[in-house]
């Protein structure tokens, strides 16, 4: 069943509920704008990975792409959130380069391009082999928050490469879009996928209910993304993203046939098994390698995105298969059921 993203999208995303003083004060601050926002001093006192901190982040990220629903659309450059935005990005982006290991970028990549052993710590592994619908559902509602817009990040590095890069980087891009077919973007597919699992397909729906770790998995590309001193992080981010997506992808296929998920659901990861083998190719080949020939000092960089992407990944992962295997949500309530979407559009 194909679901109508773009009417979801004719409206702006409420809000979320504030999960501390940080989060509190930006959404305050973005309702009415005015009033106080964060310093560099109560950034400090909160966890960079808590899910304050994080919130906070992503909301004030969000007015890069959908904006709010009551927020301005001009409170996006306006100074004093872009300020405190800066403290929240300088307190993630120092916990990650803390805890990122320190690796040449082709041992990294080497990395990435050695199929995970099943040791316990996946979650494709463990939704292939264990995984159970509502779990798949689950994951489908948090991921919701990174492939509605899984392409748009990505989309910001291509003014900032030249030559090879630039073209195979707008190669993959268009593949992401869709290749001309609207139907056919994978944000479409993705949402396509959530009406057979009998989610709610609006952009951003399930914020309230994401952890911190989901938070950041999405933080992580948009910081990287909207800073050009970080495009090398992003051309790692985006090569982890398509090298490990089509045996990921492959296990997810299998899960959500095993557990008669429908036939959108299945489709959405079989189109990443075909397409991102592909673009497998191209990302190293063309992408990185064409990045590393034009600037080859931002090698660290490329390594740093690597592995940043890598370490936020597997702390979802180790989020999710701890409440998993004990039986019980990964969310704060279990998911209400609700009726797919059917197209307004009509569709030749």
């Amino acid at each position: 069943m194909k679901a109508d993203l773009g009417a979801a999208r004719t409206g702006k995303p409420q809000l979320p509920r504030p999960r501390g003083y940080l989060s509190d004060t930006v959404i305050s601050w973005l309702r009415i704008g005015k009033g106080p926002l964060p310093t560099r001093e109560a950034v400090q006192r909160e966890g960079p990975y808590g899910a304050d901190l994080q919130l906070a982040l992503y909301v004030l990220y969000e007015l890069h792409y959908q904006g709010f629903d009551g927020v301005d659309d001009d409170r996006e450059w306006a100074p004093a959130p872009l300020s405190a935005r800066r403290y929240l990005e300088e307190a993630f982006l120092r916990a990650l380069r803390a805890d990122v290991p320190v690796l040449g970028m082709h041992e990294a990549m080497a990395g990435l391009l050695t199929e995970p052993a099943d040791d316990g710590s996946s979650v494709s592994h463990f939704l292939k082999r264990d995984g159970r619908l509502w779990q798949l559902r689950e994951y489908a509602a948090l991921r919701s928050l990174y492939h509605l817009k899984e392409a748009d990040p990505h989309a910001w590095v291509l003014p900032r490469l030249r030559g090879r890069a630039k073209a195979g980087m707008a190669a993959i891009e268009f593949d992401e879009f869709g290749a001309g077919r609207a139907e056919d973007i994978h944000a479409q597919l993705f949402a396509d996928l959530m009406a057979d699992l009998a989610l709610e397909t609006a952009y951003g729906h399930y914020l309230d209910l994401a952890p911190a770790e989901t938070l950041a998995v999405v933080n992580l590309m948009s910081l990287l993304g909207l800073h050009r001193s970080l495009r090398g992080a992003l051309v790692g981010h985006f090569a982890t993203v398509e090298v490990t997506s089509s045996p990921g992808s492959r296990r997810l296929a299998e899960a959500m046939r095993r557990t008669g998920a429908g036939s959108a659901a299945e489709r959405f990861y079989d189109e990443h098994v075909e397409a991102d083998a592909v673009h497998e190719q191209v990302v190293r080949t063309e992408v990185v390698d064409g990045l590393l020939k034009d600037e080859p000092d931002l090698e660290p960089d490329v390594a740093f995105g690597i592995g940043a992407t890598t370490l936020l990944e597997g702390r979802l992962a180790a989020y999710l298969l701890a409440a998993w295997r004990e039986n019980r949500t990964a969310l704060p309530a279990p998911l209400p059921r609700v009726r797919a979407r059917r197209p307004a559009r009509s569709e030749t």
